[in-house]
């Protein structure tokens, strides 16, 4: 029996931009493989008005890597924040902070629960 094609629910991964700049080690024992993180899009952040932060919880621990933010920052600015499952997918605790934690985004699926 052939089964059905199921497309990735992958939109992209990344590194953690601004790690080692923002309160990421205040968290850091609650970053783990699997931890589901939030994106929060900041009009008013110094770095442009379309920056894409990072929350775990209610803390900051860095941004969306500008080239990964484009599309991203357009689905949360009008307003679908549910559209996506950000996870911690790999943590590396003897790499630089900039690189410790890989993030990846996943459209969320609707029909689930269904």
């Amino acid at each position: 029996m052939q089964s059905k094609y199921e497309p990735a629910r992958s939109l992209t991964d990344f590194h953690i931009a601004g790690f080692g700049h923002h309160e990421g080690l205040s968290v850091i024992e609650h970053l783990k493989l699997g931890t589901r993180v939030n994106l929060r899009f900041e009009p008013d952040c110094p770095y442009g008005p379309e920056a894409v932060a990072i929350y775990c919880e209610n803390t900051k621990i860095g941004y969306v890597p500008r080239d990964k933010k484009d599309d991203i920052f357009k689905f949360l600015y009008f307003g679908h924040d549910e559209l996506f499952e950000t996870i911690i997918n790999m943590v590396d605790p003897h790499a630089h902070p900039e690189r410790q934690f890989r993030v990846v985004v996943k459209i969320s699926d609707a029909r689930e629960g269904k």
